[in-house]
């Protein structure tokens, strides 16, 4: 890149970043905040780093073709974020960095390198909050539907439960599924990951794809499992043994339980 190229870049980067400082601020605060559905956003931005490193070499190699469609990108996506940020919408301002940084790109690297950087660029979507208004609806639903598949189950295993709303009532004891509780933040960890594997995996696009999508009922799954384990610790040993470490436990098992199966569905697709 030429030094004026170099100049302009590097100064309508710093301009993008001053102007998207209070959408930060607002993301920031949605990973920090209490019972968050997106701890792992701090670890997005790096990911997306690492991932741009592993490909300095094969970038290096790439001609520089600057396409001045970058400025459709660029200034579309700070329009939607003066829109947004006028409205103090920081979900649309967030979402509008996937326009701003191809802009940037294109502009002043070309298509070759967006099309290298596009799993990079994409990836970053993981760490952009959803509005609460539709992580409330989503988690309703999932905490139903959860609950619901869930006191099936222990009724299977020869266990008599009752769903009343989002409480799974059996006879000795009752567990309550609430929104920490719906598998929310399990699914969009895990949609992440799943993401990741899909990426780093050697399939074909089409089985990639399928990869992918996986990680959705593979998460639904493991938070059935662990609703339906403290519901049986529940019964047996009571309510107060739901909570604490073996809560915490199921917790993590979940995130194991969700690998193990992306690894098997990657190595049925093989």
């Amino acid at each position: 890149m030429k030094k004026q190229d170099t100049i302009k870049f590097i100064t309508l980067s710093i301009l993008a970043v001053f102007a998207y400082i209070p959408t930060f601020i607002w993301m920031v605060d949605r990973w920090l905040e209490k019972d968050t559905y997106y701890s792992h956003g701090f670890l997005v931005p790096f990911i997306s780093g690492f991932i741009v490193w592993l490909k300095r070499k094969e970038l290096a190699k790439i001609k520089l073709n600057p396409s001045i469609w970058g400025w459709l990108f660029f200034l579309g996506g700070i329009l939607i974020h003066a829109v947004s940020a006028m409205w103090r919408v920081y979900f649309t301002s967030g979402f509008s960095l996937l326009l701003v940084i191809p802009g940037l790109v294109l502009l002043f690297m070309g298509k070759e390198f967006l099309k290298k950087l596009s799993f990079p660029i994409l990836f970053l979507i993981f760490m952009i909050p959803l509005p609460l208004v539709a992580i409330a609806n989503l988690s309703f639903r999932l905490k139903i539907f959860a609950t619901q598949v869930s006191t099936f189950f222990i009724n299977s295993l020869g266990v008599r439960a009752v769903r009343d709303g989002s409480v799974i009532i059996t006879k000795h004891s009752y567990l309550m599924v609430e929104d920490p509780c719906s598998g929310i933040r399990s699914l969009i960890a895990l949609i992440a990951l799943g993401a990741l594997m899909a990426y780093f995996s050697d399939l074909s696009r089409v089985k990639k794809t399928v990869l992918f999508l996986s990680s959705m009922p593979i998460a639904i799954c493991g938070n059935i499992f662990r609703i339906v384990s403290l519901s049986l610790v529940s019964e047996m040993y009571g309510t107060k043994y739901t909570t604490g470490f073996f809560h915490d436990m199921l917790g993590i098992l979940v995130f194991v339980f969700a690998f193990v199966g992306l690894a098997l569905v990657g190595k049925v697709l093989e």
